[in-house]
């Protein structure tokens, strides 16, 4: 899947799945969306983070599912009939899915239309889930950064 585009000028440009939670819009790099499900029962699995709802069997794999928004520090998912179940796939480790509010679009953006975060202020010890905010038109849309969101590791308080 050719998701970056490179033209003559040197402008590269990548695709991203919009996804909502609450009023805010997410972008994720549709290179590492490996399917989208609707909702599904999550069987629990005890002694995990917080923002790990449990498990999922998809065509017979079991993946792991977190909640984005617990993830984040916001209020408990609610779930309609547009929530959804991203499965991302990293490179370097197995399926994961995450639960978003709904998806909106896939949306093709140049790296000048990229922002990137100011570093001031940023806390070295805090997570950092953002690589930059994409404009599209009127719209703001923070890109993700899914190796840090999946990170299994606590963070200490």
């Amino acid at each position: 899947m050719a998701a970056a585009v490179t033209t003559g000028n040197s402008v590269e440009s990548k695709q991203y799945i919009v996804v909502v939670l609450g009023s805010e819009h997410y972008g994720v790099d549709i290179n590492y969306i490996d399917n989208i499900v609707r909702m599904q029962s999550i069987t629990r699995v005890p002694k995990t983070q917080h923002y790990f709802e449990g498990v999922i069997n998809l065509r017979g794999e079991v993946i792991p599912v977190m909640s984005l928004r617990k993830r984040f520090g916001l209020e408990d998912d609610e779930v309609t009939g547009k929530t959804r179940i991203l499965i991302l796939k990293p490179e370097a480790q197995g399926s994961v899915g995450v639960i978003v509010d709904s998806v909106k679009e896939v949306l093709t953006l140049d790296n000048e239309n990229i922002d990137k975060p100011s570093a001031k202020g940023a806390d070295d010890d805090k997570p950092n889930f953002l690589t930059g905010v994409g404009k599209n038109g009127d719209e703001l849309v923070s890109i993700l950064n899914i190796m840090e969101v999946i990170q299994d590791k606590e963070e200490e308080e």
